[in-house]
């Protein structure tokens, strides 16, 4: 869909829908109050029928309203003028684009920049508008045997901007916004793809189309062979009982000066997990297509910043692999080497997510990185303990964790930082190896990322366990959901300001 800017006032502007906020008690905003005085009082004679009284997410649509550019007007609830909060009005956008959806008109005017929302700038609101439209709009449909019958779908949506001394700042805006949804939709598209189609190999081709798409891009991919050679004994132990081959997959965005240490982003890529020969019941196995939702948020990322020409150095790392039960798979007992020198006793061949990442988080340290931030649905503990609100958090740098809280509140894409404490460190020792890939039923989130941090100690890290976050599996919005592709998008650039 295509946005663009208005400036001047709503009543003359031709669209099919202009859409205007009314607060509690039938408080007209300032656009609805023009449209309000252009029309003699109809809008207030609406009103006071009380078919809307301004309660947030209420809705109501006019047609034909005297002397009025647009067709319809919209107008929206904002609820009470002085409870506005962030989250609040990303909702309300939210629910402008599923009406405007579902009325099918093409051309439309928003009137929301001039909404208040305490400590948000008209930068922040433009890319919160853009951000829920476009998740609004978004489906997934490539794998149906019959494409859907296409209707009149939206084709444009004008911001109205009433101070031209704005205009600059909302233009930026709405670029940086198309850059950041043209990341979390090629994220979600990856994650619902199903693991036949999506392979590890497939990632590869993915990310190689990156490179060719965009010159600030380059792409490396290391096969098994090298993968092998390099050390990655616990890489090796997942994906050698697969018939599809592992990809190390190393993105990299040159954006910053030629010498300047990059901030690395690494991913799990387990395109399907079955557990291995710790097989997972099969209810809900189907759910494991999103396994790789963290390489998927990487890739995103890296797809938004080259978009937007993010002036920072910034790699991303893919461990991919599928985790599959044969002759070839790792055994409960196992015990392999990683590329760190430390040895796993693997106890659970489900555990697999972590095996890639350690040697994957010991590869990126040639980087000389100033930040790592690892994205994975480890573990189902993460789940039981936080929901689908906030992803955790964990880190080893209090700098990094306040950076990525920040971004989180700003991005409405939040975290929840969990406890890194060396307590918990003794749940994963093994008389036998260095370290086990479990550490019991208590604090299973936790104890996964004291395993992570074990690989992590020469560079400023955080882990982000999107077990809850990243995916749906169930329901009418079932699918990945793109996160944390926004939190990482913002920690970004908040990082390059």
């Amino acid at each position: 869909m295509k946005y663009g800017t208005h400036t001047g006032n709503a009543v003359k502007a031709k669209s099919q829908c202009a859409i205007v906020g009314v607060y509690e008690n039938c408080q007209l905003s300032p656009s609805a109050m023009l449209l309000d005085q252009a029309s003699k009082g109809y809008l207030k004679k609406v009103l006071k029928r009380g078919d809307i009284s301004g309660k947030i997410h209420q809705t109501l649509i006019l047609h034909d309203v005297p002397d009025i550019g647009a067709v319809r007007v919209l107008l929206v609830g904002l609820g009470k003028k002085k409870a506005m909060t962030s989250a609040k009005y990303a909702g309300i956008a939210k629910t402008v684009i599923g009406k405007i959806k579902a009325i099918s008109s093409r051309t439309n005017l928003c009137c929301l920049l001039e909404v208040d929302v305490p400590d948000r700038d008209i930068d922040w609101k433009t890319r919160r508008i853009i951000e829920s439209f476009e998740a609004g709009l978004y489906s997934f449909t490539e794998m149906k045997g019959k494409p859907p019958e296409k209707t009149d779908a939206i084709e444009s949506v004008d911001l109205l901007v009433n101070d031209k001394s704005e205009l600059k700042a909302v233009t930026g805006a709405i670029a940086v916004g198309n850059a950041l949804t043209a990341g979390i939709n090629s994220s979600k598209r990856l994650g619902n793809l199903p693991g036949n189609v999506c392979t590890p190999t497939y990632l590869a081709e993915q990310a190689k189309r990156l490179a060719k798409d965009y010159l600030s891009i380059t792409t490396k991919v290391i096969e098994e062979k090298e993968i092998e050679k390099l050390g990655m004994g616990a890489f090796m132990s997942v994906t050698q009982g697969s018939v599809q081959p592992g990809k190390l997959i190393v993105i990299t965005h040159k954006g910053g000066k030629a010498k300047e240490a990059p901030h690395v982003l690494v991913g799990k890529g387990i395109t399907f997990d079955t557990g291995g020969i710790s097989l997972k019941p099969g209810g809900g196995m189907h759910e494991m297509i999103w396994d790789m939702c963290g390489a998927a948020c990487v890739f995103g990322t890296m797809l938004a910043i080259a978009e937007q020409g993010l002036a920072m150095n910034v790699i991303g790392v893919i461990a991919a692999a599928e985790n599959m039960p044969s002759g070839d798979a790792s055994r409960p007992g196992d015990i392999v080497k990683t590329m760190s020198g430390q040895t796993v006793e693997i106890l659970n061949t489900d555990a697999e997510g972590r095996l890639v990442l350690c040697d994957a988080l010991t590869y990126i340290d040639k980087f000389n990185p100033k930040t790592v931030i690892d994205v994975a649905t480890l573990t189902g503990a993460c789940i039981v303990a936080l929901g689908s609100h906030a992803s955790a958090m964990y880190a080893n740098d209090d700098g990094v964790a306040a950076d990525l809280t920040k971004a989180g509140e700003d991005s409405l894409d939040r975290v929840w930082r969990m406890p890194l404490w060396d307590d918990y460190q003794v749940q994963i020792n093994s008389p036998f190896a260095d370290m086990a890939n479990i550490g019991g039923r208590e604090a299973g989130s936790i104890t996964a990322a004291c395993f992570l941090a074990r690989f992590t100690k020469k560079y400023r890290w955080a882990h982000l366990d999107v077990a809850g976050s990243a995916f749906k599996g169930s329901g009418p919005s079932k699918g990945s959901t793109g996160r944390p592709v926004s939190l990482l998008f913002e920690y970004l650039n908040n990082l390059a300001a």
